[in-house]
């Protein structure tokens, strides 16, 4: 399985790490209770999505997250019918599952990944 991606917030992923997980935010001002899962994208949507909902900060986190580590269920969907699907994890993302993190900076220089 190839590998998904999470925009996070560097406060609230180190708030999650120093209380030993999981990570339980979903998106800028939502958490997994709210939404019902977590917003993740593709490598090739990480730049996308950081430009639409995450360019005025410079807070962000990109985490490499390998799904057979979840222990939850990861859908694609295209929820707002605009002809992409997105993954979702369906659960809280324990700490293990995450195999990377990056500033969004340096992600976006690479422009491409890692």
């Amino acid at each position: 399985m190839d590998p998904i991606f999470h925009l996070a917030l560097i406060d609230e992923w180190d708030r999650a790490v120093a209380n030993g997980g999981p990570y339980e935010r979903s998106t800028i001002g939502r958490s997994l209770a709210e939404e019902g899962f977590i917003h993740c994208s593709t490598a090739a949507q990480v730049v996308t999505t950081a430009e639409r909902f995450y360019s005025q900060r410079d807070d962000v986190l990109v985490l490499e997250i390998d799904p057979t580590r979840l222990g939850v269920e990861v859908r694609h969907e295209d929820l707002v019918g605009a002809g992409e699907e997105f993954p979702h994890v369906y659960g809280p993302l324990p700490l293990a599952a995450v195999v990377d993190e990056v500033p969004l900076s340096s992600w976006r220089i690479a422009d491409s990944g890692p």
